[in-house]
């Protein structure tokens, strides 16, 4: 299965010419997920060729306007550009009622249908699942309520070995066995291997989006052994009872979150814009967890190269 994911915006906020607002987008075997919706993501989306059409599912991780204020913007194109296929909206309860009364007041009939989901703001639950992936939201620990998402792509144990399927004439109602790892038993009792007919399956991949948040080990558990982890670290660690007061991380907060979840790599992200040179938040992440790397508009991550 391919799994890429696109940074669009990365910074907190306030957007500058240079500088845009959380939102990403993964690509999950060309089915497009977006995460987060700040200003000027759809500009980021055609700068970076990404067709906002083949969007069918929005994650908003709480409702600050850095990371959903591009939403109306961006439904609002989708609807001038004739769109028919449906769009489904995870967030908390409220976003509903401000997108339904902006869509009121400008006299907008969507051509598509728009669904909303919410978010609870005390439990984490299955937000979407189907055969190949499945979206969980996680509780943070910011000054309003705000959510997380863990993507864990689904696959089967075994993978099949389809001229060997063909060889032993296996019936089409026995692969879902097979791939579970069960061996084919014939009427007359004789036993193919199921080495025979599979072979090991790829690891399956996993995404950690850890949006808005104090330093919470709440979510260690969680994230645990994700192939990626992106937390925000808005503050280098000398600023941290600033942190804590506005409801952010530091470099050292998100570097140790992703240390004691043992994630494979940590993409920082939604910096002040009090720093010019960001490398100085990088270097003080990659004190305590060396595979640490900075998100960058127009970033591109391959989850198999990982």
């Amino acid at each position: 299965m391919s799994l890429k994911l696109s940074i669009l915006g990365c910074d907190s906020a306030i957007p500058t010419i240079n500088k845009h607002q959380t939102a990403q987008l993964l690509n999950v075997n060309e089915r497009f997920f977006l995460i987060d919706c700040g200003e000027n993501t759809q500009i980021q989306l055609r700068k970076f060729e990404l067709s906002f059409q083949r969007i069918h599912h929005i994650f908003i991780s709480h409702l600050h306007g850095d990371h959903y204020f591009g939403l109306i913007g961006l439904i609002t194109s989708m609807h001038l550009l004739g769109r028919k296929k449906e769009l489904h909206v995870y967030a908390h309860a409220a976003l509903k009622e401000i997108i339904n009364i902006q869509l009121s007041v400008s006299k907008i009939d969507l051509n598509f249908p728009l669904f909303f989901h919410v978010i609870p703001e005390d439990s984490e639950i299955v937000l979407f699942k189907d055969d190949s992936i499945e979206i969980s939201n996680i509780l943070l620990n910011h000054t309003i309520s705000c959510s997380g998402f863990i993507f864990k792509e689904l696959k089967y144990d075994r993978k099949i070995v389809k001229e060997n399927v063909e060889k032993y004439n296996i019936p089409y109602d026995k692969i879902i066995d097979i791939r579970k790892g069960f061996d084919y038993i014939k009427e007359n009792g004789d036993i193919i291997s199921n080495n025979l007919l599979t072979t090991e399956n790829t690891p399956a991949k996993s995404y950690a989006f850890c949006s808005d948040t104090r330093f919470f080990s709440n979510i260690i558990s969680k994230i645990r052994g994700v192939d990626v982890l992106y937390h925000e670290a808005t503050f280098c660690h000398d600023l941290k009872e600033r942190a804590y007061e506005t409801g952010h991380s530091t470099t050292k907060d998100a570097a140790t979150i992703a240390k004691e979840a043992n994630v494979k790599r940590l993409i920082i992200g939604h910096y002040s814009k009090r720093y010019s040179d960001l490398n100085q938040l990088l270097l003080e992440s990659r004190e305590v967890f060396s595979n640490t790397f900075l998100s960058q508009s127009g970033d591109l991550i391959d989850f198999n190269s990982i």
